[in-house]
C-alpha cells in the first residue's frame, strides 16, 4: 500500500476534489482523504429514502466555474445542470402570487401585479447588481492580497482592483453597501411591494445567522445574481440525479487523473516536523506521507482539533478562534406522493409553481420576527421556508409518480437557550414548516411518505461543519477576501510551511463554487 505522495487533500468534498484534479493534471501523485463512506462532502446524493436520490445538504446549483466544468471535461463524466425556469414561486395567503425567473420581461409583468413602480426599479436594480458583478466576479478566482505583509505583487494587485471600483464612478458607493450592508435598507429604496421585498431577502439569510436589517446580508443577497447555468448568467440549477451528480463527475474525473481517493479514511492529525507537514495519521492509525497538503476542513477542524497547538504561531491561533461561526439553518429533505397544491396556483401536475425555490415568506417583517426568536436561543415560533422540489424537473431523483422536495429553513440555533437539540424538539420544529407549508398548500401533510431532518448540529456532526455553517464560517466582511480565513493568510498557505486551505474556509467562502479549490491548486503548484 502507497505511502508517499505529492499532496494529500483532507476532505472529498467538491473543492478538494478540485484541487486534487489540477494538481494531478500537473503530474502529482496525489491522495484524497474522506472522513465519510461517501465521496462528496456537503454536496453529495443519498438514497436517504428507498428509490429516493437526496441532495443531502447542498441542493441548487449556479455559483460552480465553468472553466472548472471545461478544464476538467465534467459533462463527459456525468454532470449536467438541469435549468430552473421560473427561478421563484412566492405564493400568498390572499389568493395572489409572484413568479420570478430569468426572463426580464416576464419578471417586469409579474411585479406589475403588486406595483408599477417596482416593475419599472426592477430592471435598473438587476443593472445595479451585474456592474458591482463585474467587480467582484473576476476576484473569485483571484488568490487575494496579503494586506498585512503586502509585497508588489499585493500592492498591484489592490491597485487593479480599486481602479476596477473607480470605474464604477458615482455607483462605487452603492456597491460598496452591497458588500458590506444590510439588504432591508437596499431593498426599501428600490421598492414599494412587501410582497417583492419579502421574496428578494430571503435570499440575503440563506445560511446566515442574521436579519435582512444586519450588515453582511447584502452581500449573501448578492449571490444569487452571480453565477451560470449552461451559458446564462444568474440562472440556477438542479443537478441531473442530485448534487452529488457534480461530485461523482469530479471524482471519476480525478481517478482518471491518477488520484487515489479513499472513504472512511478520517484524518486525526496533521503530523509536522521542524514547522513544515510532513504527511497525516488517521484514526485508525494509518500513515501517509506528502511534502504539501491541503485541508477541506474549516479552520477551527484543521488548526484546533488536527495540529498540535505548538505548531501555530499564537496570534494566528487566536484569530482562528475570533471565527464566526454562528448557524441557524435546518435543512429538511421530505420525500412526498404527490406535489403540493398551492391555493394560489392550483396543480398538482408538476408546473411552474414547482420548479423553481418556493418562498414562504409574505414580507420582510416576518422575517425579522423568525430572526427575533433565534437570537434569544428559540427556534422562530413562524419560521421562514424555502422549498425546491427538483423532481420537478428532474424525474431520476424519485421514483415514477413521486416527488422529492428540500425545504431550507430559518432560524433554528445552533445553542438553544434552554436543553439540546432532541428528536422530540427536531419533530416539533419540522411539524410547525409542515404547518406553515400546509397553509399554503391545503392537503401537503397528507402526501409526506418520510422525511429527514438537519438541525445545525446535525450538519456539524454529518459533515464536519462547525457551528452547523454551511459556509465553514460567515460571509461577513471581516471575514471575506483578503480577511478570509484570517488577515495576512487569505492565500490559501498557513503558517505550517506545505499545509493550505483549499475549502470554503479560504477565499471566496461558501456555495458550491469550486473556485477556492482551484485557486489553492495554482498556488500549490508555485514553486
Amino acid at each position: 500500500m502507497a505511502r508517499n505522495y505529492d499532496a494529500i487533500i483532507i476532505g472529498g468534498g467538491h473543492n478538494g476534489l478540485v484541487t486534487a484534479c489540477y494538481l494531478a493534471r500537473a503530474k502529482w501523485r496525489v491522495l484524497v482523504l474522506e472522513r465519510r463512506h461517501v465521496i462528496g462532502g456537503a454536496c453529495v446524493t443519498e438514497e436517504t429514502f428507498p428509490g429516493f436520490k437526496v441532495s443531502t445538504a447542498a441542493y441548487v446549483n449556479s455559483l460552480f466555474r465553468p472553466e472548472i466544468v471545461r478544464d476538467l471535461r465534467l459533462r463527459e463524466y456525468g454532470f449536467e445542470a438541469v435549468e430552473r425556469n421560473p427561478s421563484s414561486f412566492t405564493p400568498f395567503l390572499d389568493g395572489r402570487y409572484l413568479m420570478l425567473g430569468p426572463e426580464r420581461a416576464a419578471n417586469v409583468r409579474e411585479i406589475g401585479k403588486f406595483s408599477k413602480k417596482d416593475a419599472e426599479n426592477y430592471p435598473k436594480y438587476e443593472e445595479m447588481l451585474e456592474r458591482v458583478a463585474s467587480v467582484v466576479e473576476p476576484t473569485l478566482a483571484q488568490t487575494p492580497p496579503n494586506v498585512v505583509r503586502p509585497n508588489l505583487g499585493a500592492l498591484l494587485a489592490m491597485a487593479k482592483l480599486g481602479r476596477a471600483m473607480a470605474k464604477l464612478g458615482s455607483g462605487m458607493g452603492e456597491a460598496v453597501e452591497v458588500l458590506a450592508g444590510a439588504a432591508r435598507p437596499i431593498l426599501d429604496r428600490w421598492f414599494q411591494s412587501e410582497e417583492l421585498k419579502g421574496t428578494l431577502a430571503t435570499d440575503a439569510i440563506i445560511g446566515a445567522f442574521a436579519a435582512p436589517s444586519m450588515p453582511g446580508t447584502a452581500y449573501v443577497l448578492f449571490h444569487h445574481v452571480m453565477g451560470e447555468t449552461n451559458g446564462a448568467r444568474g440562472v440556477w440549477s438542479y443537478v441531473r440525479g442530485g448534487m452529488g451528480g457534480l461530485t461523482q463527475a469530479l471524482a471519476n474525473a480525478a481517478k482518471d487523473l491518477g488520484v487515489e481517493i479513499r472513504t472512511e479514511a478520517e484524518v486525526a492529525k496533521i503530523l509536522t516536523h521542524g514547522g513544515a507537514v510532513t504527511g497525516v495519521a488517521l484514526t485508525g492509525g494509518d500513515e501517509f506521507h506528502a511534502r504539501k497538503i491541503a485541508s477541506n476542513a474549516d479552520c477551527r477542524i484543521t488548526f484546533t482539533q488536527m495540529l498540535d497547538p505548538n505548531a501555530l504561531p499564537p496570534d494566528f491561533r487566536a484569530a482562528v478562534e475570533r471565527i464566526d461561526y454562528s448557524s441557524a439553518s435546518v435543512k429538511i429533505n421530505v420525500a412526498l406522493a404527490a406535489l403540493p397544491n398551492f391555493t394560489a396556483c392550483p396543480g398538482t401536475d408538476a408546473g411552474p409553481q414547482h420548479r423553481g425555490t418556493i418562498h414562504l415568506c409574505p414580507n420582510q417583517d416576518y422575517i425579522e420576527r423568525a430572526y427575533d426568536d433565534a437570537k434569544y436561543g428559540r427556534p422562530s415560533k413562524e419560521p421562514v421556508v424555502e422549498c425546491t422540489i427538483p423532481s420537478s424537473v428532474d424525474p431520476t431523483v424519485a421514483p415514477p409518480g413521486k416527488h422529492l422536495m428540500s425545504m431550507f429553513v430559518q432560524y433554528a440555533p445552533y445553542r438553544l437557550a434552554e436543553g439540546a437539540w432532541t428528536e422530540q424538539r427536531k419533530d416539533d420544529f419540522a411539524d410547525r414548516c409542515f404547518d406553515i407549508v400546509e397553509q399554503y398548500a391545503p392537503g401537503f401533510k397528507g402526501s409526506v411518505i418520510a422525511r429527514q431532518i438537519l438541525t445545525p448540529v446535525d450538519l456539524e456532526r454529518t459533515f464536519n461543519l462547525t457551528g452547523g455553517n454551511i459556509f465553514q464560517g460567515s460571509m461577513a466582511l471581516h471575514q471575506l477576501f483578503a480577511f478570509r480565513p484570517v488577515p495576512g493568510f487569505a492565500g490559501y498557505r498557513t503558517p505550517v510551511e506545505g499545509l493550505y486551505l483549499c475549502g470554503a474556509a479560504a477565499h471566496p467562502g461558501g456555495g458550491v463554487m469550486g473556485a477556492a479549490g482551484w485557486n489553492a491548486a495554482r498556488e500549490m503548484l508555485k514553486p
